[in-house]
């Protein structure tokens, strides 16, 4: 226990004598912990982030009907195979040929709250119906017939086996909707309305998922869906899974080429300082050995003086690390990022770890120092 207490002692001591380089070193360390730390902390937490992001460009997963339409018990019994902490949003819609003034338009049945939360992309002037006896039209369908938000629509339909007379419905126009896309040629009302219209009950032509889940893990839910409900087909949309796989891996892929960097040009600081350290203490390494100390024990403490350096760093840097992935993340993706806990131990460990070997190089040319020549002054 002496023994231990008295080697700290020595080597804090020698690290407070050269203030000045060791606190060079310390800075680099530091400076290289924060940025590995904050990476890291990104790397990981890169998924969740992109994958809110690509959230708001709409649905990567579509259902539909094996033959034909399915039920809203289908429906369902395809969400309970997925997590509901990873559903976003689901949005089922009927489509039916319906007319307001006389003139042919499609009108489409969607839980309006679902298919919110499923498109956020969508731009709509005025406000999403929130009740029965309200509807939402494209902006084509509004512009063609001279509609704004507040008119009494009164929407049509023929039922097939009774052709010789029409349903009516009077509705609300509660907003214009903009998306640049063809739902500008639809009209939208919920689901109870397009049944009062048809007086049938709601069954489903198709359904639009939007689930926090890279690619991968939505093949695993659709062949799930598709085992557990013949009924439902579930497919991915390509265009925005491959692209959110796409560009997560190209991100991924920087921020560790990035890391690897930093932390080369961290052994390299190091080491720098480390051989420095040595030159200058050549007479006091030539004077020990003159005396009987062993190699050993002379690497032994500048061993320890470069781990602790390095566990230091490896503290400040954790915590400013999580302090840079957290302003990183507010400033690209505007949301906090989650603290890895595991994340400081692991730090404090590669900092020591990569302190460590980069000062094993200068170390061990501190016992090539030849005593008689030191104290020769040669």
């Amino acid at each position: 226990m002496k023994k231990r207490s008295m080697y700290f002692r020595m080597i804090t001591a020698s690290l407070l004598r050269r203030r000045s380089r060791m606190l060079v070193a310390l800075l680099s360390i530091a400076i290289g912990a924060t940025v590995l730390s904050g990476l890291v902390t990104i790397y990981y937490d890169v998924p969740r982030q992109m994958g809110a992001q690509f959230r708001n460009y709409g649905a990567n997963m579509i259902l539909t009907g094996s033959d034909g339409r399915f039920t809203a018990s289908d429906m369902e019994r395809s969400l309970e195979e997925i997590p509901m902490e990873e559903l976003v949003g689901a949005a089922p819609y009927r489509y039916e040929n319906v007319r307001i003034h006389e003139q042919p338009v499609v009108g489409a049945a969607t839980d309006m709250a679902g298919a919110k939360a499923a498109s956020p992309f969508w731009r709509v002037e005025g406000e999403w119906p929130a009740s029965d006896g309200q509807i939402m039209v494209g902006a084509n369908v509004a512009e063609s017939f001279r509609l704004k938000t507040g008119d009494l629509l009164t929407v049509s339909y023929t039922p097939e086996e009774h052709a010789e007379t029409d349903n009516t419905i009077d509705l609300t126009i509660t907003g214009i909707l903009d998306t640049g896309g063809s739902e500008e040629d639809f009209v939208y009302l919920t689901l109870a309305d397009m049944e009062k219209l048809t007086g049938e009950v709601s069954s489903f032509d198709v359904a639009e998922l939007s689930v926090s889940a890279q690619s991968d893990v939505l093949s695993r839910y659709a062949e799930k869906i598709g085992e557990a409900v013949p009924a439902v087909g579930a497919h991915l949309v390509k265009r925005v899974t491959a692209s959110e796989t796409t560009v997560l891996s190209k991100l991924q892929a920087l921020v560790l080429l990035v890391t690897i960097v930093v932390l080369a040009l961290t052994m390299i600081c190091v080491a720098t300082t480390m051989t420095a350290v040595v030159a200058e203490r050549r007479k006091e390494i030539g004077l020990r050995k003159a005396i009987g100390a062993s190699d050993r024990s002379i690497i032994g403490e500048f061993l320890g003086e470069s781990m602790l350096l390095g566990c230091i760093g490896g503290v400040l840097g954790a915590g400013l690390g999580y302090v840079f992935a957290q302003q990183v993340s507010l400033r690209v993706f505007s949301s906090e990022i989650r603290f890895q806990i595991l994340l400081i131990p692991a730090t404090i460990l590669v900092s020591v770890l990569v302190t460590g070997l980069s000062s094993l190089l200068p170390i061990r040319s501190a016992t090539d120092v030849d005593p008689a020549l030191v104290l020769k002054g040669e």
